[in-house]
């Protein structure tokens, strides 16, 4: 494993190593900008092949992360998001497949005119660059992330977190045996491997190199790289995403897409955090929903009417109806209308995923108008705001941001614009 476990070299050596990759990520984003179609999707479907011909290989470096994990403090849910199985391998492989079908977006043309002077004008799609992509300890980011970035044209040096150093450095080893064989520069996709925090602080400082810095992680290591980017940055700082139960929901869908949203997976942005209900149904709701999230093993935190409908709840506080849990406990309000949802939702959420379930078409439209988050769901579980689920192919991480980019960041949020003008000697006037 070729880790530099900390600064045993030294500051100026770091320094060094940082700068390093990134003039070679630099020099292969001029690579990628002309290299043709056929070749990165050569590149993606031998690297699906290799993953698979490789997993017991995949499988022993992911086994090295879960030995370790105990020691890094990791929750279960945590936990559950380093694992690697021989079911999660093939959906990485098959996520790389997905992609290589997706339409070429370099030299797109996105919009053509010709003006009265004969000027022919295209608008047309290029790569943002340079991608500086710092994550947490989920591995099947290496390679979705790295599809997606070569894909898009563009380098990408990828920052894991320690806690999945070796899963991740397993997956990039086949990334580059495929680029190898396929024509893609091996310094497209860079994986930083040393685990000193200091790194990304020196990654940040060059602007000149790097085009965006995309983290995907807790809140504070996002406010970190906003605080200390000289590049763009496309970000979400949390997934405190809701569920409210309309007056004239089907009570059976709203539990069936709340025990989705919230008890398939604890650990994930999209995974639901605060559940609403519309006063004339409460009474006969929320005991079926208590029960179902109690049988899940899930903590509620509600409101004085929620606590006396489910006599296990506990009272929720004004932070527990603004935090992202990730994890076994929800915060739970009896609201009067939709009207009060929204505002709820305004007052307390992050702007990632909300879902209202409703047989109201004005209640939806109304809810759909006015909450403004990346995504927002009518009759589904949050669960669904994914870049796969999509149809993205897969995704870098799902911006809550407007500017550049919004909802599951795919290879068309990982592209800019030109504008491409075609003359025959025209002057202005």
């Amino acid at each position: 494993m070729r880790v530099i476990e900390s600064v045993e070299s030294s500051v100026k050596n770091l320094s060094e190593y940082c700068t390093q990759l990134a003039l070679q990520a630099k020099a292969a984003s001029r690579v990628l900008v002309s290299l043709k179609g056929e070749v990165k999707v050569a590149w993606l479907r031998r690297s699906a092949e290799l993953l698979r011909e490789n997993l017991q290989a995949i499988l022993q470096a992911n086994r090295l992360d879960l030995e370790a994990a105990p020691g890094y403090g990791l929750t279960d849910a945590e936990i559950d998001r380093l694992r690697l199985d021989p079911v999660r391998i093939e959906s990485i492989a098959a996520a790389l497949e997905d992609i290589a079908a997706l339409s070429e977006p370099i030299g797109q043309v996105i919009h053509s005119t010709v003006r009265p002077n004969g000027l022919v004008i295209n608008k047309v799609r290029v790569p943002l660059g340079v991608v500086f992509f710092i994550y947490e300890s989920r591995p099947n980011v290496t390679a979705d992330a790295a599809a997606i970035c070569v894909k898009a044209g563009n380098a990408v040096i990828l920052r894991g977190g320690k806690e999945a150093i070796h899963s991740s450095q397993a997956i990039v080893d086949q990334l580059h045996a495929a680029a190898r064989e396929s024509g893609v520069p091996c310094d497209a996709v860079q994986l930083v491997e040393t685990i000193d925090r200091e790194a990304v602080g020196y990654f940040l400082q060059m602007p000149q190199y790097i085009d965006v810095a995309i983290p995907r992680g807790g809140e504070s290591l996002i406010r970190r790289v906003t605080a200390e980017a000289e590049m763009p940055v496309i970000k979400h700082f949390n997934g405190n995403c809701h569920v409210y139960v309309d007056e004239s929901a089907d009570l059976r869908m709203a539990l069936a897409i709340l025990e989705n949203s919230k008890c398939q997976r604890l650990g994930v942005c999209n995974a639901t955090e605060s559940l609403l209900v519309h006063v004339d149904i409460a009474n006969e709701f929320l005991p079926l929903a208590g029960n179902m999230l109690e049988s899940h093993g899930i903590e509620i935190r509600g409101c004085e009417r929620t606590c006396e409908l489910i006599p296990r709840a506990v009272p929720a506080t004004e932070e527990d109806f603004a935090t992202e849990f990730l994890g076994p406990i929800i915060s739970v309000s009896v609201v009067p209308s939709v009207e009060d949802a929204i505002v709820h939702i305004t007052r307390y959420g992050s702007g990632h995923t909300d879902a209202i379930v409703t047989h109201n078409l004005l209640a939806a439209q109304k809810f759909v108008a006015e909450v403004d988050s990346a995504a927002v769901m009518v009759n589904a579980s949050t669960r669904f705001n994914d870049g796969g689920e999509f149809g993205l192919g897969a995704e870098i991480g799902i911006s809550t941001d407007k500017f550049h980019a919004r909802g599951p960041c795919g290879i068309e949020e990982l592209t800019s614009y030109k504008y491409t003008v075609f003359g025959a000697g025209q002057t202005r006037k």
